[in-house]
């Protein structure tokens, strides 16, 4: 059986270059913000990650245009030796800080016959055009440029070789939105080997973040492999990833803003509420502390909701605590069938903290807020190892990896 992850010679930002050029992921900003955040800027990964910013506002960001320019832009930070690759296969230590919060995770690639197989496994849907714009990104630069984000049960012996590696001082360190990134190449042979041997041979890896990313690697592999023989150690069947242990992983609540009541008024949406929660005001807002448990902001006040153990089923997904929203709330009362496609809903993610939900409610046009207590990585993979599927925002990983620190060549 082939091992579920390899290391490779990455490309990196040249010492002293990694400030300029690491940039948040492609897919947490608007163009408008990757716009601002690039300006005076120029070896930002952004110019690479949301090409748009560099054609005229308004540019289809799908647009052949976005992708060659794209493509221009990462050949010449290559040209200009900004990005160098490195001269021989590694892993990467991969640290993150955020306040007290740190995790250390591995660089490396997954493979994509385990992603096949099941032995990466996943717990989201793709949108076929997100999934179609990570496959021509990929191959017009023949490059993975965006890290998955892989998780696996905690392994002692991982994270001894881990903490002996930060003894020395990391090769690259930068602060990017208040997290710092810190880099250590693992280039000693026996630490490969015995990395590759416990992370490698590990019965199953799990997605936490990145399933566009994922599955578009795969589709590039299965592209590529149509066009002649593709031999089981190409780099198109392997993905850029950073594994972190479950132990270290950290999960946000996902909270969610409805436009309307459905015609409701408030008081009447309460008494709805009640013949499936208890509800009781809180003067302060609402955190929720356990699962089944919910804050709720309507009509300027919060509320403390807490579901009758009873309406729990036993089952993986259905009783999440984002499927117990949908179930008894979203559907019945508010007349949202799919979240993931009804414009009447919104998702706030935790790190905005619980005052960005009275300001919607308050300021921009919603009627009423939820917040959620996060989503468990047990329970995720729970559903990932039942082969079913999360409803669409369930989890919000933070902090979040950055773009261009480490790139995976394909060609």
């Amino acid at each position: 059986m082939n091992p579920l992850i390899r290391p490779f010679a990455a490309l990196r930002p040249q010492p002293g270059r990694a400030q300029e050029v690491v940039a948040p992921p492609y897919d947490v900003l608007s163009s408008e913000e990757a716009r601002a955040a690039a300006a005076g800027r120029p070896c930002s990964f952004l110019h690479i990650s949301k090409a748009e910013i560099d054609l005229p506002p308004g540019t289809d960001v799908y647009s052949e245009a976005v992708y060659a320019r794209a493509r221009e832009n990462f050949e010449r930070l290559r040209a200009d030796g900004v990005l160098r690759q490195d001269a021989q296969p590694s892993y990467y230590l991969y640290q993150l800080v955020m306040g007290h919060h740190e995790q250390n995770g591995v660089v490396a690639v997954g493979s994509v016959t385990a992603y096949e197989e099941n032995r990466i496994r996943r717990h989201e849907l793709t949108r076929p055009d997100k999934e179609d714009d990570r496959v021509r990104q990929i191959d017009v630069l023949k490059a993975q440029t965006g890290p998955v984000l892989l998780t696996y049960r905690a392994r002692p012996a991982v994270s001894s070789m881990l903490a002996d590696i930060r003894r020395a001082p990391p090769e690259t360190e930068v602060t990017l939105d208040g997290v710092r990134h810190r880099l250590w190449p693992i280039t000693d042979t026996h630490l490969v080997t015995r990395l590759t041997k416990e992370l490698g041979g590990a019965e199953l890896l799990y997605i936490a973040d990145g399933h566009h990313r994922s599955a578009a690697a795969a589709r590039v592999a299965r592209l590529h492999a149509q066009d002649g023989a593709q031999p089981p150690d190409s780099p198109y069947r392997y993905f850029l990833a950073v594994l972190f242990p479950d132990t270290e992983v950290r999960i946000l609540d996902y909270n969610r803003v409805v436009q309307d009541l459905n015609g409701q008024q408030p008081d009447a949406f309460r008494m709805r509420l009640a013949e499936v929660f208890t509800v009781r005001f809180s003067p302060i807002p609402v955190k929720p502390s356990r699962k089944g448990e919910f804050g709720m902001y309507l009509d300027h006040a919060w509320y403390r909701l807490r579901i009758r153990p009873q309406q729990v089923p036993d089952d993986p997904v259905q009783s999440l605590d984002v499927s117990l929203l949908d179930r008894y709330v979203l559907a019945p009362l508010l007349a949202i069938s799919d979240p993931r496609r009804d414009r009447r809903i919104d998702f706030v993610g935790g790190i905005r903290g619980l005052s960005a939900l009275e300001r919607r409610v308050d300021q921009g046009g919603m009627a009423v807020a939820f917040s959620l207590f996060p989503t468990a990585l047990g329970d995720l993979m729970k559903v990932a190892d039942a082969g079913q599927i999360m409803p669409p925002k369930s989890t919000w990983f933070e902090p979040k990896l950055a773009d261009g620190l480490v790139s995976h060549l394909l060609a």
